[in-house]
């Protein structure tokens, strides 16, 4: 059987945080940690159909990581732009 193997590497400005928010999805298709500047996701599995699925998966995942992760980011800028006005 053919092994499939990829990676995705995404910028972030706070890797650790999307990195942890992701990792209670990693499953056996999926290993995600922080890099320099960002996350990395390696996938490897034999099923391109699991394969896509999964990564569908991660990339939705992905998305709702970062919003969470950057949500004390927006609340501080909102206070300090309060402040200003």
């Amino acid at each position: 059987m053919t092994r499939i193997e990829g990676t995705i590497e995404t910028p972030h400005s706070l890797p650790g945080c999307v990195a942890a928010a992701l990792e209670p999805d990693n499953l056996t298709l999926i290993r995600t940690y922080p890099v320099r500047g960002g996350v990395r996701a390696e996938i490897g599995g034999t099923r391109l159909r699991s394969i896509i699925a999964s990564v569908d998966d991660y990339l939705m995942n992905l998305a709702i990581a970062e919003e969470i992760c950057n949500l004390p980011v927006r609340s501080e800028r909102a206070a300090q732009n309060k402040d200003i006005e």
